[in-house]
């Protein structure tokens, strides 16, 4: 039943963020509620992630709700899990995404967003659209720390790499891998001019990662993983590509292009 799937979610959460989660409990909501009176729901759709929701009993019209994360395993192929602690860390004290309510060694508690996640459709609805827009110029123009290197490049060539590595010969040629160490390059020449905008930009704005407030029509991006400077074309093409994917279908890896805008 129930209890047994709550007290197992529990065991998840090490004894550290336990601990926090106590310390919070009395700190966000004060001596009406008992810290260890928590309950424990895993969240689905996390790509990288384990992500458990924490609630609290009581507390009506104020839900006592926060988040904890629980770092993937092996995805240090994508990205640097230093640098996204560091940049969730600042986005939190810009007063941007959720706040940072605590960190363990395996992972983090944050602020529970009480927002709708957007679905694949909604990227491409007029009104959202015109809301995210709003929200990346916001995003690019934040003043974040650390040298502004560019990072694109040399993560698509490694990513290059490790496509070749794990790929036999035969899908190497399907997915035509010889051209794209050509078109890396081309790229990069055509979009290092002194004419492009370097920004920090979110890099991974799938509609899994922005979230809306349906109340208040106001958009929140989260998920900083793979964040950093880059030219500011490439947030936005990337955006416009993720509008023909579909993440929760049977062939999350299939773009359908009918739906790129234009």
């Amino acid at each position: 039943g129930p209890e047994l799937r709550r007290s197992s979610s529990i065991d998840r959460i090490p004894a550290e963020a336990r601990r926090i989660l106590h310390r919070l409990a009395g700190e966000l909501w004060g001596a009406d509620v008992d810290p260890a009176a928590l309950v424990v729901s895993q969240l689905k759709g996390a790509l990288t992630n384990e992500v458990f929701r924490i609630t609290w009993p009581g507390g009506e019209g104020d839900p006592r709700k926060v988040l904890v994360r629980i770092y993937g395993q092996g995805v240090e192929v994508f990205f640097d899990r230093a640098d996204e602690v560091r940049t969730f860390e600042c986005m939190s004290r810009h007063g941007q995404g959720p706040r940072l309510l605590g960190r363990f060694p395996q992972g983090r508690v944050e602020e529970f967003i009480n927002a709708r996640t957007l679905s694949a459709p909604d990227l491409r609805d007029p009104e959202i659209s015109g809301l995210i827009a709003r929200k990346l110029r916001e995003f690019h123009e934040l003043d974040m720390p650390g040298p502004k290197d560019i990072s694109l490049w040399q993560r698509l060539r490694r990513w290059l790499e490790e496509a070749r590595s794990r790929c036999s010969t035969e899908e190497a040629r399907e997915l035509r891998l010889e051209t794209l160490g050509d078109e890396i390059a081309e790229l990069e020449n055509v979009l290092s001019g002194v004419d492009q905008r370097v920004v920090f930009c979110h890099n991974d704005l799938q509609y899994g990662n922005i979230m809306i407030y349906e109340e208040t029509r106001q958009v929140t991006l989260i998920d900083y993983e793979y964040a950093s400077f880059n030219p500011v074309a490439f947030d936005i093409a990337n955006h416009f590509c993720e509008m023909a994917a579909d993440y929760h279908s049977d062939t999350p890896h299939v773009m359908d292009f009918t739906k790129y805008p234009g």
